[in-house]
């Protein structure tokens, strides 16, 4: 953890919706002129798309079929944890971007499935990452302690699976048989590396629909914000203003001494009024710190 070089750390599993999370971070950053460095956790995968199925393909013959994304070894996470550590001293950097697809590639000006190269963070008030492996600790890496504020994004399973099944038909071209069969591969890295990291955060948020997910392999629609409840569960409610967040969002209630329930619709509105007060913390901790 850093004062003079705060790191803000996303972690959701594919088909979360981190990204949309970003997007309110991205508003609440604008409004109160904060300046971050971006980090998307697929920049740190160790194959590009070839190298990939290549990896799994030899996994597979060595008897291990369950090879995935979501694995430690799959990932670069030991030059994650030297930027983190790097940016928390000095505010310095460097990342790069996977390039997903074709109109990526456009943008980017690299081939769809491969990285960018590298680039130097500019100037910075802070590190933002969002992806898979943010609060992610094994034998030899430990991102959780460098993280000054930890987010999880954590829908109930059913729905997390139909977001991804709908995001990847729609934007990948890949079929259900396709996406299903990464989701069922994905299950024991799911299980070791992405869900122990939920108890290192310090707020979860986590939607649940409140419409029939019981097969989400055949769901048609992904269950709107309307249709859903949101928890947001706080590791530690010490300092948290609960009166003024059950008035503000309205028919919220608390379920527990650390965690508030609302509607669906109100994940804009309650991760503005959550968040911006902690945010602003760093910043002036930063300054004093100057």
């Amino acid at each position: 953890m850093s004062v003079a070089h705060p790191i803000i750390s996303i972690t959701g599993s594919s088909g979360a919706g981190t990204t949309s999370v970003k997007r309110i971070f991205e508003l609440i950053f604008r409004r109160e002129k904060v300046t971050a460095a971006f980090i998307e956790g697929d920049a740190f995968h160790r194959y590009d798309r070839a190298g990939m199925k290549e990896k799994v393909a030899a996994e597979e013959e060595r008897g291990n079929p369950n090879f995935t994304h979501f694995h430690a070894q799959a990932n670069e996470l030991e030059i994650l944890q030297g930027i983190f550590e790097e940016y928390s001293r000095y505010g310095t950097g460097r990342t790069r971007s996977y390039v997903h697809d074709e109109q990526e590639a456009k943008h980017y000006g690299s081939p769809a499935g491969g990285f960018t190269a590298w680039r130097e963070f500019e100037d910075s008030d802070l590190l933002f990452y969002e992806g898979l492996h943010g609060c992610a600790v094994t034998e030899t890496v430990d991102l959780a302690r460098l993280a000054d504020l930890k987010i999880g994004v954590v829908p109930v399973i059913n729905l997390e699976w139909i977001q991804k099944i709908h995001r990847d038909r729609a934007t990948r071209g890949y079929s259900a048989e396709a996406v299903t069969d990464v989701i069922l591969r994905r299950m024991p890295d799911y299980v070791r590396y992405i869900v122990p990291q939920f108890s290192l955060t310090n707020i979860n948020f986590q939607r649940v629909p409140v419409v029939d997910t019981s097969n989400p392999f055949i769901a048609r629609w992904i269950p709107t914000p309307d249709e859903s409840m949101l928890v947001v569960r706080f590791a530690n409610p010490r300092g948290i203003d609960f009166p003024y967040l059950l008035s503000m969002l309205q028919g919220s209630f608390m379920s527990r001494p650390n965690s508030i329930v609302m509607a669906g619709n109100k994940l804009d509105l309650a991760m503005q009024l959550i968040l911006t007060p902690l945010i602003l913390q760093l910043i002036e901790r930063k300054r004093r710190n100057a």
